[in-house]
């Protein structure tokens, strides 16, 4: 319901307070129940100033009743017959006549007072919806009732005319008023309603059309609500007009059904992860006019595309034929083709200024590139100068620092001759990615986050961990990668950096035991970690394997060719957030169960990995191996590829053992982890089959290690 506006300068004072300039001169009486229309009981004290029409005769009296009903027809009391307004309800009017008046004129006439009681309304509503505030509609519904009214006193004048003449009876007039009767009555119907919940915009062309059906078996009133609702429309269709032909709402008394948020600015998309702007900043209201209802979506999306585009300096505006003007409102439904063709130019034009001037899928493909490693040759050099650097906490690390060292693998590698590498820049996250995972809660995840993660307790957290990504999205291609896409290609990108970490530490690993082989060291502890390393390999290599020929390139290319074929910047909205949707839930960064399960024998990698240099030392036990690391040994000791000569001595059996039972401990812990995660692979596979793919790729590692 909406209220009367009280935008635009006020009506002058003195048009309000003097009652013959407005019609509302008529005396106030309290309603009671035995009052109204007396027959004789209640008369009205003007009336003992006249001689009591009863001293007449009939013929007399009737000449007498149709001269005050013809003045009572256009509000004006007559000598015995006086109008009342009902104190405390402005829209009631009650009637009248002087009690020794003959019975038969009494009923007379009051089957025409309704007729007179509609033109007050009538007459009242004209006055107080022809002010500023009452809005575009009411002034042009409130002048379609003012020709209406000029036409009924015009047939008032014709009646007088009769009457001087001789010719009209109580009957004929009676009989002359019928064809108004109706068309006033529907009328004073829909402006009591309209009166009572002070309707504007919206709210009265609906009431009109309404009533309009209501009216359906009557040809004559229906085709004057008709009219009334083409008057009514012309003015809220001129707002319609400049916002599907130039996307700018000019609409000073608030009717149109579109709001403008004007608080919601549009570098939010950039900035806030929960940005509304594009849904938020144009949205529809509750009052929709019903002729427009099915195109309102249209409506709103075709102003919002033209104002995205004046936005970006782009000036444009709907080339609009003269037999395309949306004024020209009919019965036809000419103005849904104007809408659709509307669209149709402004989804048509932004698309292509999206695509072709500013390089949409450019900057899609190059996303692609360094957010989900498609072309990952900077990130080894990156992950190799920024090694010390990754290896502190998130407090410790210098985000500058990371920055630098990114620009130089950036400038070092192919991707130097990509003119977007300069939009990459690094951040640091303060939280694991499980974390994160949960803090996001507009994410749909197959089961319930745990509020404490014993995984993240028992780990500490490094920029290996919390290191990512970020990318420059300027206006209006934030539209598409808005800073909740960036965040969702960030998450991804956490994950494969990590899996790229456990691999590299793993191959390392590897070689260790290769360089071990090469100077013919056999024994148990040696052949029982080999196997091991390998079977952690193969592990962390069928996973990234899933992640990036299973998951993200084949989603990437079908959204690749949804966006060749979109006819709108909403399809590639609504493609490019499918494409993230479905990539996370892939990846199990979407199922906390299943990615803490991966988490767990990523870990179990990395402290394999770790302790890899230290086994293989123990098992050498070179003439210095009792000094044992001290405090001069960095981390990178562990880490090195290559090995200090073989010693000549022989391993002593008790520091065999230990080593054995040190890899088998691994071993334990690495197939444990691999067995609890086949019933979760397995169970989810029938409902989300892409995991079917994920399950044969991982659990062959402990097929390979049972045999």
């Amino acid at each position: 319901m909406d209220t009367v506006s009280s935008i635009g300068p006020s009506t002058p004072q003195w048009n309000i307070d003097r009652p013959f300039l407005t019609g509302q001169f008529h005396q106030e009486v309290k309603l009671t129940s035995g009052f109204a229309e007396s027959k004789g009981n209640s008369l009205d004290l003007r009336f003992e100033s006249e001689k009591p029409i009863g001293c007449y005769s009939a013929s007399v009296q009737e000449l007498i009743v149709i001269d005050d009903l013809l003045s009572a027809l256009i509000g004006i009391e007559g000598r015995y017959i006086s109008i009342n307004r009902v104190r405390g309800n402005e829209d009631s009017f009650s009637f009248h006549v002087e009690g020794s008046m003959d019975l038969a004129l009494q009923e007379s006439s009051k089957r025409i007072f309704p007729l007179c009681r509609s033109y007050l309304l009538i007459n009242q509503f004209v006055e107080s919806r022809s002010r500023f505030k009452s809005g575009l509609v009411n002034h042009a519904f409130a002048a379609a009732l003012r020709a209406f009214l000029l036409d009924y006193q015009a047939m008032v004048a014709q009646l007088e005319h009769q009457f001087r003449l001789g010719r009209l009876s109580i009957q004929g007039l009676w009989f002359y008023c019928q064809p108004m009767m109706g068309s006033m009555q529907a009328l004073s119907i829909v402006i009591r309603k309209a009166s009572s919940c002070n309707f504007v915009g919206s709210a009265v062309l609906n009431l009109l059309q309404n009533q309009a059906k209501v009216m359906a078996g009557n040809y004559l009133v229906r085709s004057l609500l008709e009219k009334m609702i083409e008057s009514a429309n012309s003015a809220y269709l001129g707002i319609l007009e400049r916002w599907v032909y130039e996307g700018v709402i000019d609409d000073p008394h608030d009717e149109f059904f579109i709001a403008e948020n004007k608080s919601l600015k549009k570098e939010s998309l950039t900035q806030d992860y929960d940005a509304m702007y594009w849904r938020q900043r144009y949205s529809l209201k509750d009052d929709i006019p019903c002729f427009l209802a099915n195109s309102a979506e249209t409506i709103l999306t075709t102003g919002k595309y033209l104002n995205v585009m004046r936005e970006c300096g782009h000036s444009v505006q709907v080339p609009a034929l003269e037999n395309s003007k949306l004024m020209n409102f009919g019965s036809n439904d000419h103005y849904l083709e104007c809408i659709k063709s509307a669209y149709d130019f402004a989804s048509g034009e932004l698309l292509n200024l999206m695509k072709e001037k500013y390089g949409l899928i450019g900057k899609l493909r190059s996303i692609k590139h360094y957010l989900l490693l498609d072309q990952g040759d900077f990130l080894v050099h990156f992950m190799d100068i920024a090694r010390d650097e990754l290896a502190k906490t998130p407090n410790e690390i210098s985000v500058e620092k990371l920055q630098s060292l990114l620009d130089l693998a950036l400038r070092s590698t192919a991707a130097a001759a990509d003119p977007l590498h300069e939009d990459v820049t690094c951040s640091v996250d303060t939280c694991s990615l499980l974390k994160r995972l949960s803090t996001l809660k507009d994410l749909q995840t197959g089961d319930t986050m745990p509020e404490t993660d014993a995984l993240e307790e028992s780990l500490s957290i490094t920029g290996v961990e919390t290191f990512s990504v970020n990318y420059k999205v300027q206006w209006p291609l934030s539209l598409v990668i808005s800073r909740k896409a960036l965040t969702k290609y960030q998450l991804i990108f956490r994950f494969l950096f990590h899996c790229k970490h456990v691999h590299r530490q793993l191959c390392a690993a590897w070689q260790v035991h290769q360089g071990a082989r090469a100077r013919d060291m056999h024994g148990t502890g040696i052949s029982t970690s080999s196997i091991l390393c390998r079977n952690m390999l193969k592990f962390i290599n069928s996973l990234l394997h899933y992640l990036t020929f299973e998951v993200l390139e084949p989603n990437w290319h079908v959204m690749h060719n949804k966006l060749e074929n979109a006819k709108s910047i909403d399809e590639v909205i609504q493609y490019h957030n499918f494409f993230m949707e479905k990539c996370l839930k892939e990846c199990s960064l979407l199922s906390p169960s299943l990615l803490k399960k991966l988490e767990k024998l990523k870990l179990i990698c990395l402290q394999y990995a770790a302790a890899t240099q230290w086994l293989m030392n123990s098992i050498e036990s070179p003439p210095y191996t009792n000094n044992s690391f001290d405090g001069s040994h960095s981390l990178e000791n562990l880490k090195v590829l290559k090995l200090r000569k073989p010693s000549k001595k022989p391993n002593s059996p008790t520091e065999e053992s230990t080593v054995i039972e040190c890899v088998l401990k691994f071993e334990r812990e690495f197939t444990a982890e691999l067995q609890s995660l086949r019933p979760i692979l397995s169970s989810r596979a029938q409902s989300e089959p892409y995991l079917t793919h994920l399950a044969q790729l991982i659990l062959g590692v402990g097929m390979d290690q049972q045999m």
